[in-house]
């Protein structure tokens, strides 16, 4: 079974999203964008700053908690998700709202819900300036969560992946389990109630995504890195949204027994895999190899994973993968 059989078609997704992007256009003159394509957010030219913005949800993980009942993690998901990809640029998120769609009204939903979205904003360290609740239940069965991270940095402090170069070390941070992509997949092989080590696995994939802002800002006080990447939906093809080069990763870091379990039960392959799955990465730090001691002394269970070269493509020799674009 492949992620398209479960509903989700990675490449038709691309060519959906490049359709609609063709058509958006429309550019404001006083406060241009930075030309940046494919990226994890967005920029608008402040001055001195830039404002980086961008927006993502939880996705299918909320169908879990609904049925579990269980919804004081996926508030945290909802910013690890967006602020995961503010960081990426270089920019530290400052603020972020938040959009809840439901299909009726839960009061202990709603208080678990705000649990995990205050427990979120502490571990990022960001304000919880607004937002939006609806009630569609025309358009929504349960509930559907999403927000928006802004953020701020100095244009001297941009990291865009453009000095990206041969020799540079790719530094794998782990992932705290299957973060908050590829749920429809699992969902449809996996029996939520089946005992997973100390607990069930519908609670495992409820664990919330790890947030990397406090660790990857120390980083960056410490070393000029030359890419950074959250590596979420597309799997290890992220790092293709930094530069076109050839990302060779010899030394993966060990998938969680999640991912394997899902090997298991749908018979996916490692390339369905890796390009779905964080598989047990879930942020990546490209750096010169200058950086690789700063690097480790900040973010403890950081990794060297591999190396860059010239070329165009992400590669995984031991498991003879590659792949030469996202989505």
């Amino acid at each position: 079974m492949r992620y398209k059989d479960a509903g989700v078609d990675i490449d038709k997704e691309g060519m959906f999203i490049r359709a609609l992007v063709s058509k958006i256009n429309y550019r404001r003159a006083d406060f241009p964008l930075a030309p940046l394509s494919r990226h994890f957010t967005g920029l608008v030219n402040l001055g001195n700053y830039y404002l980086a913005i961008n927006t993502d949800g939880v996705g299918s993980k909320v169908i879990i908690a609904n049925q579990l009942r269980k919804w004081d993690t996926i508030g945290i998901d909802c910013i690890a998700m967006n602020v995961n990809d503010t960081i990426c640029v270089g920019a530290e998120p400052i603020a972020f709202v938040d959009y809840l769609a439901i299909s009726e009204y839960d009061e202990e939903m709603a208080e678990q819900i705000g649990k995990g979205l205050n427990e979120g904003a502490k571990l990022a360290n960001v304000n919880i300036v607004g937002g939006e609740t609806a009630t569609l239940p025309d358009i929504i069965n349960g509930l559907d969560l999403s927000g928006t991270s802004i953020g701020l940095v100095r244009k001297d402090r941009l990291i865009t992946g453009r000095e990206i170069k041969n020799g540079d070390l790719i530094i794998g941070i782990p992932s705290s389990g299957i973060h908050s992509n590829g749920l429809t997949l699992a969902r449809k092989v996996l029996d939520l109630e089946e005992k997973f080590e100390d607990h069930t696995v519908g609670e495992e994939l409820l664990k919330p995504t790890r947030i990397y802002v406090r660790e990857v800002l120390r980083v960056l006080e410490r070393c000029r890195v030359h890419g950074l990447a959250h590596i979420t939906g597309g799997g290890v093809t992220n790092l293709l949204r930094l530069k076109r080069m050839k990302y060779i990763i010899e030394e993966p870091l060990e998938p969680h027994k999640i991912f394997k379990l899902i090997m298991e039960f749908a018979n996916v392959d490692y390339q369905e895999m890796y390009r779905t799955y964080n598989m047990g990465m879930g942020f990546a730090i490209i750096a010169p190899e200058e950086c690789e001691i700063p690097i480790k002394r900040e973010i403890r269970d950081a990794k060297v994973v591999g190396h860059v070269e010239e070329g165009s493509s992400v590669e995984l020799p031991m498991l003879r993968i590659r792949y030469s674009s996202y989505l």
